[in-house]
């Protein structure tokens, strides 16, 4: 048998125990102020690899510079990325050719009210290497924006739609926010923006969507500055299907309105539309809202007290400033077809409550959001492009010209 010979008062360390010492010591040495190290010796001390912004640094502008340095042996690694609101986005960013410096690539933009972790790991010039991990946080702005849009995501909707933003802030940075909103077509073409003042853009093609095509809007407006100091909230897809072709010609002194389904003409039906006091606007105008019944109060579009009906039937908003193409059961039915008697709207017979077998019923049955209901022969003027989605009755090239990417 093998004796182990010892001092007085020192108890036996075992092969186990041994093992046990020597990891402790290993830890120990790795969470000194030497650094963690891999291999075996220490590479560059934690000290040594330098990180800007600095550990738990907090209020952090967007813009700050961000970078990682080690003056001694080279970079291996490092990563930067956002660590909450599930986002786990990575800072893109490259290390120089001297391995003594990594910095985000040119354009690469830190988000607001975020938690970052950098993570490095360097190695000295005997392949030892060292790691550090930092954090930090950025800014929380005051002031914030959003976009209320149409069409709604995953609606399908008429060829004559066009893609809608209202600002709940005014934009400045016009550019900014409207490179940051893409609109793309699958069959492609070309999509253009057309800012109206400071708080409207739309986006459309040259012209009508193609049936079946599918839309994609790819809204990024989160931390987008809008106006000094004002940032965008939102970071969301939307798309949306172009469903068949309906274009709708009321003709104001025929009193009638043709309904063209695909390019066939599918129904002439009698209508009556503006008097000649109260006439209804020309040109184009696309279905923005569909209601069963709703209230139609003139003392809310300039008319007063003139008419006050809390059960209109099939209502189809075409124009913001309230020119509707609705069902009418009040009038006699002699009108429609023959005389104009309203107060801007395009009146099709109707009873009250409503029915489908109605001109107005079967026409609602048969509209969607995005419908184009084109106006001719009114004594009044074109409606304006920002009436409503009236952007159709802009050119292309005007249109193009009020993008901000010009």
């Amino acid at each position: 048998m093998n004796h182990v010979a010892k001092k007085a008062g020192a108890s036996p360390v075992t092969a186990p125990g041994l093992l046990a010492v020597l990891v402790l010591l290993a830890v120990l040495t790795g969470c000194s102020g030497a650094g963690s190290f891999i291999g075996g010796k220490a590479g560059p001390p934690q000290e040594a690899i330098r990180v800007t912004p600095a550990d738990r640094a907090e209020d952090v502008r967007a813009d700050s510079r961000v970078a990682v340095e080690v003056p001694e042996g080279r970079l291996e690694s490092v990563r930067v990325r956002r660590i909450e609101d599930a986002q786990d986005e990575e800072v893109p960013g490259e290390i120089a050719e001297d391995g003594h410096s990594w910095a985000p690539r040119k354009g690469a933009r830190l988000g607001l009210a975020a938690k970052y972790s950098v993570d490095v790991v360097a190695e000295n010039g005997g392949g030892h290497r060292a790691a550090r991990h930092t954090t930090f946080t950025t800014a929380v702005p005051k002031d914030r924006f959003i976009g209320y849009f149409k069409p709604e995501n995953r609606s399908t909707v008429g060829t004559g739609m066009i893609v809608s933003f209202e600002f709940s802030r005014p934009v400045t940075r016009r550019a900014a926010v409207e490179r940051a909103i893409r609109v793309t077509a699958d069959p492609p073409v070309a999509v253009a923006g057309h800012w109206f003042g400071t708080s409207r853009l739309d986006f459309r093609p040259a012209a009508y969507w193609r049936s079946g095509t599918e839309v994609t809007v790819d809204i990024a407006l989160r931390d987008v500055e809008g106006a000094p100091g004002v940032y965008g909230s939102q970071r969301k897809t939307v798309r949306f299907t172009v469903g068949r072709e309906q274009i709708s010609r009321v003709d104001s002194e025929a009193h009638t309105m043709e309904v063209r389904r695909d390019g066939q003409l599918v129904s002439t039906v009698p209508i009556t539309a503006g008097s000649p006091t109260t006439t209804t606007y020309n040109g184009k105008m696309v279905v923005s809202e569909m209601h069963e019944v709703t209230r139609m109060d003139g003392r809310t579009v300039g008319f007063g007290g003139e008419y006050d009906i809390k059960d209109v039937p099939h209502a189809i908003r075409l124009t913001k400033s309230g020119t509707f193409l609705h069902g009418n059961y009040w009038s006699d039915e002699e009108v429609f077809g023959s005389t104009n008697v309203s107060h801007g709207c395009i009146g099709l017979r109707d009873v009250q409550g409503g029915s489908g077998s109605t001109p107005a019923g079967w026409f609602f049955d048969r509209t969607l959001i995005g419908d184009v209901v084109e106006v001719v022969n009114s004594p009044d003027k074109t409606v304006a492009p920002d009436n409503g989605l009236g952007g159709w009755n802009l050119g292309w090239d005007r249109w193009r010209a009020g993008s901000a990417l010009r």
